[in-house]
Order: structure tokens, then sequence, then C-alpha cells
């Protein structure tokens, strides 16, 4: 057992007392396990989502950093604060005909009703952290007060998608629109991967629930 009043801080070692050190003294220099995660950008909750989630976010690390990529995802993230590139869609479409216009009112409506739905109650139940960003981003976006989870970007970017692809030839377009904006949460570091999939869910059961129970009916000819 070594004299306490012998014992160095770390930081005092000299290259002498290094070369002492024997193999066992070594290791225990070495971080635990949980605080070897942490150095690699784990959450600090390591709990198996954590992990998951942690992985799938340093997936998109190969894209940051690197434009065109950065633009596009900003833009995207940008472009879904309070459903605005739907409301956009909407608003444009319902310029065709009476019947667009109701679905543009079907639209708005339920983007309303999620919105408040999301972020006043579900998130609240919740109240998960946001990812914890230490670098800087290379453009500003909005950072939300709410709590992290679900996502409401991608719970009304899966709604919008499903209310306005229906009867159209653009679907393909719209949905990839949808996760365009919710990969793009993920990629600017405001939302963990789980949050995402759990707003889509939500987005989409809404979606389908809202055409069915609020249809659009097809003008009689």
């Amino acid at each position: 057992m070594p004299d306490p009043d012998q014992i160095k801080p770390l930081g005092a070692l000299d290259d002498e007392d290094l070369d002492g050190l024997t193999n066992d003294g070594i290791e225990t220099l070495q971080p635990a396990p949980d605080e070897a995660l942490h150095h690699v950008g784990l959450p600090h909750d390591l709990s198996l989502i954590g992990r998951m989630d942690a992985r799938a976010s340093a997936l998109l690390d190969r894209w940051r950093g690197r434009e065109p990529y950065d633009r596009v995802f900003y833009a995207a993230t940008e472009l879904g604060d309070f459903g605005l590139i739907w409301l956009l869609i909407g608003s444009v479409k319902a310029l065709r005909s009476d019947r667009d216009i109701q679905r543009a009112i079907r639209l708005f409506t339920l983007l309303g009703i999620e919105s408040v739905v999301i972020n006043g109650m579900v998130k609240s139940l919740f109240k998960r952290e946001r990812p914890v960003v230490q670098t800087d981003r290379p453009y500003h976006i909005r950072i939300p007060l709410t709590t992290s989870f679900p996502s409401g970007h991608s719970s009304s970017a899966m709604l919008a998608s499903f209310l306005l692809s229906e009867d159209s030839r653009f679907a393909p377009a719209y949905f990839g629109m949808g996760i365009l904006v919710a990969t793009s949460r993920v990629y600017v570091r405001i939302h963990h991967p789980s949050d995402v999939i759990g707003g889509l869910a939500v987005g989409a059961a809404l979606g389908i629930v809202a055409r069915k129970l609020w249809p659009i009916p097809r003008p009689q000819r």
C-alpha cells in the first residue's frame, strides 16, 4: 500500500515517474467505460435508446460541415418551422379549385390542432432534453423552447404529407419533402433520431385518421 503522503497528482508526474508506472498503474489511468463513451459523443443517459440515437446521428457526420448539405438541411429545418412549407403549399394549391380550398382549410386546421397537442400536451409528458451541441452551427436556426420528444417538425411533416398527397400525382414529392424536413432535425442536432421516429409515427397516424374522419368529397359531375 503506497504512502498517501508520497502520492503525486497526475499532472505533477515527471518522465521518471511515468517510466516507473507498472501496467496495472497505466490501466488505472484509463477512463472508465461510461466515461470513455462520453468521449465519443454518446448521450449522458447511456440507455439503449440513447446509444442507438448517438450512433444514428453519427451517420450524418459525413455530410455535416459540407456544402451543399448544410445549406439544404438547414433550409429544410427552417421551412419546417411552424409548418411554414406546408402552409405555403396548401395555399398555392387552394388557388386551383373549391375542393382544394376545402383541403387547405382541413390542412390548416389540423396542423394547428397537431401543434397544440404535440407541443402543449404530449411533450410535457416526456420532458426529454434536447441534444447538447458543443460546436458552432454554420447557419442560424431557431432554438425551440419545448422539450424534445416527439419531434413536432416530423409530426407536422408526415401529417401534411398524408393530407397533401391525397389524390395527387405529386405524392412521392410530398413524402420526400416530409422525410427531408424530419431528417434535418437530426442533422442540425435539434432532435434525437428517436424523437424524429416518434414524430413521424404520430403524424402518420393523425394523417390516416384525418383522411377517414374528414374526407373531402369529390365534385359531382
